[in-house]
C-alpha cells in the first residue's frame, strides 16, 4: 500500500479563514480530499473531531502533514500525547516541509524542542495580551461593552414599564433590545421584574 499524506489544518475562531493553510497544504504535496480541518478550536482543546479524523487516517509509513507546529498542538503535553500516538503507528510528522521521525530518538528530541518553543510563544502571548489589558485599563480605555441604551432613553423605558402599558417584549420591540436589556434597566431602577402588562 502506498504511504500517504494526511493533512491537519486548524483556526481558533471562526472569523478566521483555512484557505491559506489549506494552500500550503496542497503544496506540500496532500491531496485535499486528505485534509482535515478545525474551525474555531484553539490549539489547547484536545477534544478536536478533525484531528481525531486526521489522526485516524493515517497508518503505518504515512505521513502526518501540518504548516506549522502550533497548528497542531499549543502545549507540551498535548504535543507529547500527539508524538505518542504518531510513534505507536509509526507515522512520520512534517513540519511546514521538515519532516520527524518520531520513532528516531533525534526526530524525537528536534519535535520536543520545538513543542516547547510553540509553547513559550503561547505564553509569551498570552502574558503580552494580560500587560496590555492592565495598561489599557490603567490608561481609562479599557471600559468593556458600550450599554445598549443611552442614560435618557434607560429612564424613558422604566418609565413606561412604571406606567405598566406595554410588555416587556413591546418595550424590547420599542427600543430595539433585548427583553434581558429591559430586564436589566428594570432591575436597576429598583422595579420588580414582573412587569403587570405581561401578566
Amino acid at each position: 500500500m502506498a504511504r500517504m499524506l494526511v493533512g491537519y489544518a486548524r483556526c481558533s475562531t471562526d472569523d478566521q479563514d483555512l484557505t491559506a493553510q489549506r494552500n500550503a497544504l496542497e503544496a506540500l504535496g496532500v491531496q485535499p480530499e486528505r485534509i482535515y480541518v478545525d474551525h474555531g478550536l484553539t490549539g489547547t482543546n484536545r477534544a478536536r473531531p478533525g484531528l481525531r479524523e486526521a489522526l485516524a487516517a493515517c497508518h503505518t509509513g504515512d505521513t502526518l502533514v501540518v504548516t506549522k507546529l502550533d497548528r497542531l498542538a499549543r502545549s507540551l503535553t498535548d504535543a507529547r500525547n500527539i508524538v505518542e500516538e504518531l510513534t505507536a503507528a509509526e507515522v512520520k510528522l512534517n513540519i511546514g516541509g521538515s519532516v520527524h521521525d518520531p520513532t528516531d530518538p533525534v526526530g524525537r528530541l528536534l519535535f520536543n524542542v520545538l513543542a516547547m518553543i510553540a509553547e513559550f510563544e503561547s505564553d509569551l502571548i498570552r502574558m503580552r495580551t494580560r500587560e496590555g489589558m492592565k495598561v489599557a485599563k490603567a490608561k481609562g480605555r479599557l471600559r468593556g461593552k458600550e450599554p445598549k441604551l443611552k442614560a435618557a432613553q434607560e429612564a424613558h423605558l422604566v418609565e413606561l414599564w412604571r406606567g405598566g402599558k406595554h410588555t416587556s417584549a413591546e418595550l424590547a420591540d420599542l427600543f430595539n433590545v433585548g427583553r434581558s436589556t429591559v430586564y436589566r434597566a428594570v432591575k436597576r431602577a429598583g422595579e420588580p421584574e414582573g412587569s403587570p402588562s405581561d401578566d
